[in-house]
């Protein structure tokens, strides 16, 4: 099978490159003029051939074209837009700089689509921002924070106040790849989900696809965040920083060898575990991260990056437990320009990923890890006018440390132990073509296959029937089966593996320069899984590979948009239905424990997950007071049946909510520029509560009163809504000086609601009764922060 599709993908790239050979090729590199930094999204157009391109995550575009003389239009919102006049006798390579509006703090550019809907590309389902935008948003302690904004999109929502990641169109945390300079980041949460990993002086770009993913992508069921971070400056030396409430952040860049090669080296640290101390506070709370990145211009066709990240955070709650995790990666990337219509890009990748929780009073101490090894080498060929193809390879070595366990001390019950490591290997090869079929009708479609490999050195259970879970009709729940022996897999000795082909396919029809109707439909498969209980007191991160018992998530989506841009651009609107199924969803058997669990397939059963829903966005994109309004209605929900006729499933086999499933979620965001000094900002979010699962009652066993839980998430917490309000102010916004500087002052939860992360049930120790607890996790919090460049 596999040998089939490389021949497909060879026959059909040579043919197409004799068909195109007939014209000529005009490409380059378009950079930023003052840094030479690659710019990302900016659109070519030749008025005379009605011919535009778009360019790719390198800078480089490529258009083909008949020999003749035409006029050139390269724009890109944040920069001036270039014109010129070629007259082009055969391939021609021409790169361009363009000059920024204004020099100011707001220097990084993302191309958002909401201000400009491209009306005929076959893309849907995606969301990007400029970081302008984002500057203009309230900021948590007056800094930015990109996955805030995400979370304004229609479509997105916060897991939980409190809690790390985002759920996407009613998917799960795990289900989003969040691709940072092509490496994998597992979690982008710093203190309890309050700020992203992300710092926003180092981003360069990034993209939301929430469906019509291209086959580029995969091994994830729910979106891609596409992030790429600066190149760094090759012309002049510059500083960029802030100084906030509960942390800092410092940014240099500048060239290594002038026009040739750059660095760029951004931290943070926060600092309000200092302040807990000095309160006398015994908790503790406190991150930090570094992000870096260097480029090295060989010639103009071949250029050399080497990225890297590293970020950890440390909670401590004193007598209770204390938790500490953090992402790390490296990037080796290579860009190479073959001619006019060809080019690739080969990634060399290490991330890693570390999880620890410290539990005292049960007096383990419990860490776990993941780490793979990533290869990439995609290309991209213009073949024509009308026709772009991009194929590669991807292939990922996993190592998973489920959980390396010590005593926390001397007195401490608990054995120090090592639960087995697991390896897997995951490889994919991919191609997709965008499509102009006529000047109304666009498609993008494409063919991911994607193989999995379980592999040794591990003990692998055996259970009968081939079941880790069983049930107890005695008692009617689901228990942890017993193992009947294990059977040894050496080194690199293949214990399972899984094969799937994940067709995508996207088509856009013009109805008019102004408005559009978009349809997609694309399957995605997930070979890794996050075990997290985080409504537990104990929080949990543990990733873990497909298997026998845990098997891989298949997903199918469809999506149909409507699209249209009213006076000019000035207005724009935005709709989109959705329905997604997901096959073979993990969940949870009732009184499951997962820490230090040494076989964690004994606490799952396989099931069925699927979400639909529809999405609005009105958009205001130009003058004074700019803005959107998102508003997404949507279900998702989860099942398990039983898997026979005597078994009841999880919920007696129907259709329950998800735990991430919000009805309504609305947001409205604006940004008021007053003058040049000072700008506006004011973000309202309202969603529907999350499930939750209350007690319908109790009873007494040896004088303990227990609660008795009804059935999974039948009941919602309290809705979740917060306004939050900020105010910049650019004391010498005309100034031609280097150093140049602003004031971030912020609220977060102006009214102070009591937002509600969970509901605790106990019983008062005076009367005896049942009490309900809100367990509320931010209240209202004001924020300073003196931003500075030079």
């Amino acid at each position: 099978m596999r040998y089939k599709i490389i021949y497909t993908l060879l026959f059909i790239t040579i043919s197409f490159r004799a068909y195109s050979q007939e014209k000529v090729a005009l490409s380059g590199v378009i950079t930023m003029k003052a840094n030479t930094e690659t710019i990302i999204g900016a659109s070519i157009f030749i008025p005379e051939a009605k011919v535009s391109a778009v360019t790719n995550a390198y800078g480089f575009y490529s258009i083909t074209l008949p020999k003749g003389e035409y006029t050139i239009v390269i724009s890109c919102i944040g920069f001036e837009s270039i014109e010129e006049h070629i007259f082009l006798t055969g391939n021609t390579r021409k790169d361009f700089s363009m000059l920024e509006k204004s020099r100011t703090l707001d220097e990084v550019v993302i191309k958002y689509s909401g201000s400009a809907s491209n009306i005929r590309k076959p893309e849907m389902s995606v969301n990007k921002l400029t970081i302008s935008t984002i500057r203009k948003m309230p900021a948590v302690m007056g800094e930015v924070d990109i996955l805030k904004a995400i979370l304004q999109l229609p479509g997105v929502s916060n897991a939980q106040e409190g809690g790390t990641g985002f759920n996407v169109r009613g998917g799960s945390v795990d289900g989003n790849l969040i691709l940072l300079d092509e490496a994998v980041v597992y979690n982008t949460s710093h203190l309890f989900g309050f700020l992203s990993v992300f710092n926003a002086d180092v981003i360069k770009d990034l993209k939301l696809y929430k469906g019509g993913i291209p086959a580029s992508f995969g091994g994830r069921t729910s979106s891609v965040l596409d992030i790429y971070q600066k190149e760094g400056n090759n012309k002049e030396y510059h500083i960029t920083g802030g100084i906030g409430v509960v942390s800092s952040r410092l940014l240099a860049e500048g060239p290594i060898v002038k026009d040739k090669s750059s660095f760029v080296v951004a931290g943070r640290s926060s600092y309000a575990h200092l302040f807990l101390k000095l309160a006398g506070n015994d908790n503790s709370v406190s991150f930090y991260d570094l992000n870096t990145k260097l480029n090295y211009k060989i010639n103009d066709n071949n250029r050399l990056f080497l990225s890297g990240y590293f970020g950890r955070d440390n909670m401590d709650f004193s007598n209770f437990f204390s938790n500490n995790y953090s992402n790390s990666f490296f990037n080796l990337r290579w860009n190479h320009i073959f001619s006019e219509k060809f080019f690739s890009n080969a990634s060399i990748i290490y991330s890693k990923y570390n999880y620890g929780l410290k539990i005292k009073y049960a007096g383990i101490d419990w860490a776990s890890d993941i780490r793979n090894y990533n290869l990439k080498y995609n290309f991209s060929h213009h073949l024509s006018d009308k026709l772009v193809l991009n194929y590669g390879v991807n292939s990922i070595y996993y190592q998973f440390n489920p959980g390396t366990i010590k005593p926390v001390d001397t007195t401490s019950p608990v054995n120090a132990d090592q639960i087995e490591r697991k390896y897997a290997w995951e490889n994919a090869l991919y191609i997709s073509a965008e499509q102009k079929l006529t000047d109304r009708v666009s498609l993008n479609y494409g063919l991911r296959y994607s193989n999995f490999q379980r592999l040794g050195e591990q003990n692998v259970n055996n259970y009968t029937n081939n079941q880790a879970v069983i049930f107890n009709p005695e008692l009617q729940i689901y228990e942890e089966g017993t193992p009947t022996g294990t059977t040894h897999y050496n080194k690199n000795e293949k214990i399972i593996d899984f094969g799937n082909l994940e067709p995508r396919l996207a088509v856009s029809y013009a109805i008019n320069d102004d408005q559009s109707i978009k349809a997609s439909y694309n399957r995605m498969s997930q070979y890794i899984h996050l075990i997290s209980n985080t409504a537990s007191v104990s929080p949990l991160d543990i990733w873990a590979p497909s298997d026998q018992y845990l098997k891989p998530e298949i997903l199918d989506q469809v999506a149909l948009g409507y699209f249209r841009n009213f006076s000019k651009g000035k207005y724009s609107v935005e709709t989109e239905a959705f329905y997604k199924k997901i096959k073979n969803k993990a969940d949870y058997i009732d009184g499951a424990e997962l820490v230090a669990h040494k076989a964690i397939e004994q606490v799952l059963l396989n099931g069925e997950a699927r979400a639909y829903g529809l999405e609005l966005m009105l958009k205001k994109n130009t003058q004074k007071l700019t803005g959107w309004l998102s508003y997404t209605l949507s279900k998702a929900e989860q099942r398990t049946p039983g898997r026979n006729a005597e078994e009841p499933g999880i919920n007696n086999g129907e259709w329950y909510r998800a735990n991430y499933d919000k009805t309504h979620n609305f947001s409205l965001t604006a940004a008021y520029q007053l003058t040049k000094k000072w700008n506006f900002g004011g973000i309202f979010t309202y969603q529907t509560g999350k499930a939750a699962t209350y007690p319908i009652g109790k009873y007494q066993y040896q004088g303990i009163t227990i609660a008795n839980y009804g059935e999974r998430n039948v009941s919602s917490l309290p809705a979740y809504h917060h306004l939050d309000l900020s105010a910049t102010y650019t004391p010498k916004p005309d100034s031609k000086k280097r150093w140049k500087s602003e004031w971030v002052f912020s609220i977060y939860n102006v009214y102070n609601r009591s937002n509600a992360a969970s509901i605790m049930f106990e019983q008062n120790r005076e009367t005896g009764m049942s009490e309900a607890k809100r367990i509320s996790i931010f209240g209202i919090i004001p924020g300073v922060a003196y931003n500075f460049r030079f």
